[in-house]
């Protein structure tokens, strides 16, 4: 989308959007961007009606994520407000396994998710 477009790349950011379909639902790939499967959210969950950031349900330590479109934006069309910057993690262990952050809706401030300590995670 960025060469088709001629858009620069460090001005490109990774917009996610949570889909209410499981990966058996697609058939092909989308036109642009790509959907994602198989990962994990420790501290939290998504809500699969609204697709924003929920509490997570007691002892469930993480919660299966459903399917996500990913797909590429200017800067300047990215939605700024109600956004958590949740990073992407190899393993449950932090630091050396960081991947991406992705931008996920939420009703919440931020700061209730970072002190929760919300992850992504490839691997449980």
């Amino acid at each position: 989308m960025a060469r088709k477009n001629k858009w620069p790349l460090d001005k490109m950011i990774l917009s996610v959007e949570v889909t209410k379909k499981s990966k058996d639902d697609f058939s092909h790939p989308p036109r642009e961007g790509a959907y994602v499967h198989g990962l994990f959210l420790e501290g939290a969950k998504l809500d699969l009606q609204t697709g924003l950031l929920a509490e997570a349900k007691l002892k469930e330590l993480t919660a299966p994520v459903p399917v996500m479109f990913v797909k590429a934006i200017p800067v300047e069309k990215q939605e700024a407000k109600n956004i958590y910057e949740c990073p992407l993690y190899r393993t449950r262990e932090r630091g050396p396994t960081f991947i991406w952050t992705f931008n996920l809706k939420s009703k919440e401030k931020r700061s209730k998710w970072i002190l929760a300590g919300v992850a992504l995670l490839l691997s449980v």
